[in-house]
C-alpha cells in the first residue's frame, strides 16, 4: 500500500496564500497544511480552517525569516549560541497561540527545516510529546534521478548531504515517542514543478506512507509584497496539485490520498 499525504507549508503567511491552500484542498489532492503561528495572515488561516474541518492542520514552527528572527539558519545558529533565542520557550508559544485559536494540530514541522538542528530537533520533539501532537517531519528528501523534473545539481548535494543527521534525528524521534512518515519528498522541486512533473513523481513512490511537501498559493498582492522567492510559482504549483493529469496518476498507480489524522 502507497499512501500519500499532501502538505502545504506557509498557512497564515499572507491571505492570499491562504485562498490557495483551501483550492488546493477543495479543488486539488492538498489533504493538509501546517500553520505559521506568526503569520501576518494568521486570523485569516485560522478562520479558513474551522470552515474547513476536512484539511488537516499543523505547526509551521518559525525561527527564521523577519524580525524578530534571525533572517537565515546561519544567523539563527549564532543567535541560539550566544543565548539571543530560547527555542524551546519560542516555539512552545507558537503552538500555545493555534491550541488557544480553538485548533488541534495533528503534526508539526519548521520554516526552513531548522529543526535539522539537534537544538530545534529536541525542542520540536519536546513539544510532540507535551502536547501529544504526533507527527513530525522527516525531512529527509526521495532520491530523484538525473532525469528527475527540474532538480538543481546544488539541492541534489544538500538532499545527499542531509543522510548523515538521519541517525540522530531517528533517535531523537524514537525517544520522544513522535511519529513520521516512511518517506518525504518535495525538497528538490520546490518552485519548479508542474503537474506533468508531479504525476511522474506520484507514478514513482515508494511502498508505504510518503509526505509530499508544496507552497501553493495566489499571487495577489499580498504575496507580491511579502519577502519570499515563492511568488509566481505557487500558483504553478497549485495548478499541479488541481490537474486532471495529477488525479489520473494518483488512480493509475493506486497510491491513496490520506491526511495525518488517517495515518
Amino acid at each position: 500500500m502507497r499512501k500519500l499525504v499532501v502538505n502545504a507549508d506557509d498557512f497564515g503567511f499572507t491571505r492570499d496564500v491562504n485562498q490557495g491552500i483551501v483550492l488546493a484542498h477543495r479543488d486539488g489532492i492538498l489533504t493538509a497544511t501546517t500553520l505559521m503561528a506568526t503569520g501576518a495572515a494568521f486570523d485569516d488561516a485560522v478562520g479558513l480552517a474551522r470552515e474547513t474541518p476536512s484539511l488537516d492542520i499543523g505547526v509551521h514552527l518559525v525561527l527564521v525569516g523577519d524580525p524578530p528572527f534571525p533572517r537565515t539558519v546561519a544567523q539563527l545558529v549564532r543567535a541560539v549560541a550566544l543565548g539571543r533565542i530560547h527555542v524551546y520557550d519560542e516555539l512552545r508559544a507558537q503552538v500555545r497561540r493555534i491550541l488557544d485559536a480553538g485548533l488541534r494540530p495533528t503534526h508539526l514541522d519548521t520554516h526552513k527545516h531548522t529543526h535539522l538542528l539537534p537544538s530545534v530537533l529536541d525542542a520540536v520533539a519536546r513539544l510532540s510529546e507535551e502536547f501529544k501532537i504526533p507527527w513530525v517531519r522527516r525531512p529527509f528528501d526521495l532520491p530523484l534521478t538525473p532525469a528527475g523534473p527540474g532538480v538543481s545539481h546544488a539541492k541534489r548535494i544538500v538532499s545527499k548531504s542531509l543522510g548523515v543527521l538521519r541517525g540522530r534525528f531517528a533517535r531523537v524521534l524514537s525517544q520522544h515517542g513522535c511519529r513520521s512518515t516512511d518517506h518525504f519528498a518535495g525538497f528538490q522541486i520546490t518552485g519548479s514543478y508542474g503537474a506533468t512533473e508531479l504525476a511522474r513523481l506520484i507514478r514513482s513512490l515508494p511502498e508505504g506512507s510518503t509526505e509530499f511537501m508544496c507552497h501553493p498559493g495566489i499571487c495577489g498582492e499580498e504575496l507580491r509584497g511579502a519577502r519570499t522567492r515563492l511568488k509566481e510559482s505557487r500558483e504553478q504549483e497549485l495548478r499541479a496539485l488541481t490537474s486532471a493529469e495529477v488525479r489520473a496518476a494518483l488512480a493509475e498507480s493506486g497510491v491513496q490520498l490520506v491526511r495525518y489524522s488517517e495515518l
